[in-house]
């Protein structure tokens, strides 16, 4: 069986960048077990008279943007196809997504102090899709190292740690996995310091959270190197220190039910919010 790696592709600069992140992604699988799909959809279609010519316009130079990126990408051998649609891009990408093996899109995010990494629409995306996907921000992330997932002992959490550690062990990188606990909120003029033992027990019980959920791992993938963080802190802001330096970061989102399919979770949202690195979001 041949799996599909989708990639949505849009005119903006970091639509190169996600393509060959893409590609390298697919040239790291068996020969002939991957193949590639660009896939751009024309959007804004309102059928107002004398549209028709406009849209025809518009999918015939997507069409040849598209074909521009395929070419190195088969010139390096590997199975790649292209295809433009016209409707719904969220909706559109959402719906391919049930027969792909992972979404890649991307994003202009340039760091910090540039703006959020995606508008709602590739939130949307990530929150919707029936498979993992992969944001690509447009970062220069040559020295990298390292997978960085983050775990909570939630079920979603242990689908991206096995998401996570596949890539790591993949890529010879070694998997970092983040586990952050937070104390209890308390009022304004409240305690002012929280009791020692509490404190203890909540870095304890939270490491033991985490051991628990990499028990299984050393089994699986006997030659994955895993390095373990447990911290007190806000989560999102942990795992994104943690990713300024890793290759790829790892989130699930709780996303659940007609409404929730387009809602992502506080923390994969504000880790989204941000880019650091390449970000993977498994529902």
């Amino acid at each position: 069986m041949v799996d599909t790696i989708l990639v949505a592709v849009t005119g903006a600069p970091v639509a190169e960048r996600t393509v060959r992140w893409a590609a390298q992604r697919a040239a790291g699988s068996p020969p002939g077990a991957v193949r590639l799909e660009l896939v751009s959809v024309v959007g804004g279609a309102l059928g107002t008279v004398g549209e028709a010519s406009v849209l025809e316009q518009a999918i015939r130079e997507t069409g040849v943007l598209l074909e521009r990126l395929a070419g190195p990408v088969r010139a390096d051998g590997l199975d790649v196809a292209t295809r433009v649609e016209a409707g719904n891009p969220v909706a559109r990408l959402i719906d391919a997504s049930a027969d792909a093996e992972l979404l890649v899109i991307g994003s202009d995010y340039r760091g910090t102090g540039d703006g959020p990494a995606r508008g709602t629409h590739g939130i949307r995306i990530a929150a919707g899709a029936a498979c993992p996907v992969v944001v690509v921000p447009d970062l220069e992330l040559v020295g990298r190292r390292g997978i960085v997932v983050g775990i909570d002992g939630s079920p979603v959490s242990e689908r991206a740690l096995r998401f996570a550690a596949r890539e790591a062990d993949r890529l010879g990188e070694p998997l970092i996995a983040v586990s952050v606990w937070t104390p209890l909120e308390v009022p304004r003029n409240g305690m002012a310091v929280y009791p020692e033992m509490y404190l203890v027990n909540m870095q304890s019980a939270t490491e033991e959270l985490q051991a628990l959920a990499l028990a299984g791992l050393a089994v699986d993938l006997p030659d994955l190197v895993m390095e373990r963080v447990v911290e007190r802190g806000y989560p999102s802001r942990v795992i994104a220190s943690r990713a300024m330096t890793a290759r790829m970061v790892v989130v699930g989102t709780h996303g659940r039910g007609a409404l929730a399919r387009f809602l992502l979770g506080s923390i994969s949202q504000e880790v989204l919010a941000r880019l650091t690195s390449v970000t993977a979001v498994v529902r």
